[in-house]
């Protein structure tokens, strides 16, 4: 038996797109340290068409998935989750992993959380503790559900890892380890902007938009009324909008169209998204990942939702709550320059996949021996 098969497996489990920039900084961080474990990634199928998630391995250092389960989304969540969950537990039932880490807060993540802990294998939440109290949103409850499963909780900052401690969690399971997706946009800054913007954009020049939530896309009258305060937006800034396949499919259903003053795109792999971001005036948003990137990018971000799981970004300053009604009053304030610097985050600094592995390595140490009485 060579050394790497000695070593205890660790499942990293990704099953959509912002799971990748998460996983990557522990993948990462492991392979820059004295090993202890073999890591391996294992795609879900939660996300599997390749503008959602093939394409962004290489942009990310990422190898291909050494394990595929192949469940695609589709069903509703109780089907898809139960497939999920099941195809998980037909694979660790003969391929059982020391540690499963799981990131975020989709179905995914909670079909394998549940499987793993079903059968008795100690699972690691990466980026635990966020709560927005919304429990209508499907994230909200799938995040609640796996932070109270799971053996580690590794928080994005020290407020959320105080809340997972008042919340009844052990002291020796919760870390305040930082922001693994900020680990991952520090690395890959520089080939983002070594990226081409779309042609006939200019740096400062226009205002990202993306939106994929439900509460945002599944109702046609909510997406209506975005789709009137981003036409309003662009008369005063160009918009470019790289659109989701959730969202493209709720206009088509909807009969609903963009406004023709804005630039839609198509998906983007993470560095072509990166630079977009990295250079816009500003962004509008429903997305927690873009809210984080754009605080420690100093971009004024306006996030559509009436919460947010990420307080810290509003605390730094970047990050604010818009309604459709108040987005083009929030525009008009960012390019008359009354937006703040954005603060830094603590623990936002590029070592949170660090601090995982020390989590890690402590956890799946042996227990020494106790010796005779």
């Amino acid at each position: 038996m060579t050394a790497a098969t000695a070593m205890p497996e660790l499942h990293l489990v990704a099953a959509a797109r912002p799971n990748l920039p998460k996983l990557a900084a522990l993948w990462h961080a492991l392979a820059a340290a004295p090993p202890f474990c073999r890591p391996v990634l294992l795609h879900t199928g939660q996300h599997a068409d390749p503008a959602m998630f093939g394409a962004h391995l290489a942009d990310l250092g990422l190898p291909e998935p050494e394990i595929s389960l192949g469940v695609t989304a589709g069903g509703g969540h109780a089907t898809f989750t139960g497939r999920t969950m099941a195809a998980c537990a037909e694979l660790w039932s003969d391929r059982r992993p020391a540690l499963v880490v799981v990131a975020g807060d989709v179905d995914g993540t909670l079909a394998a959380a549940l499987a793993a802990r079903k059968l008795g294998i100690p699972v690691a939440h990466l980026e635990a503790g966020l709560r927005c109290g919304d429990r209508d949103m499907p994230e909200e409850i799938n995040r609640r559900a796996v932070d109270a499963i799971s053996d580690l909780l590794w928080a994005p900052d020290r407020a959320t890892a105080g809340r997972l401690l008042a919340e009844g969690h052990a002291p020796e399971a919760v870390c305040a380890v930082g922001n693994a997706m900020i680990d991952t946009l520090l690395a890959r800054l520089p080939a983002a902007l070594a990226r081409p913007l779309p042609e006939g954009l200019a740096p400062s020049g226009y205002g990202l938009v993306t939106l994929h939530r439900p509460a945002n896309v599944d109702d046609p009258a909510s997406l209506a009324a975005l789709l009137v305060a981003l036409d309003r937006t662009a008369a005063r800034l160009p918009l470019v909008w790289p659109l989701h396949p959730r969202t493209a499919a709720r206009l088509r259903d909807s009969g609903l169209a963009p406004p023709p003053g804005i630039r839609m795109l198509p998906p983007l792999g993470y560095l072509d998204f990166l630079g977009l971001l990295a250079r816009a005036r500003l962004v509008a948003t429903d997305s927690g990942g873009v809210q984080e990137e754009a605080a420690v990018l100093d971009r004024p971000c306006l996030t559509l939702r009436p919460s947010t799981e990420r307080p810290v970004t509003l605390e730094s300053g970047a990050n604010r709550l818009v309604a459709p009604s108040t987005l083009e009053a929030a525009v008009a304030e960012v390019l008359a320059g009354g937006w703040p610097t954005a603060r830094p985050i603590p623990l936002w600094d590029g070592k949170a996949g660090a601090r995982m592995v020390a989590h890690l390595r402590a956890a799946l140490a042996p227990a020494p021996a106790r010796s005779a009485a």
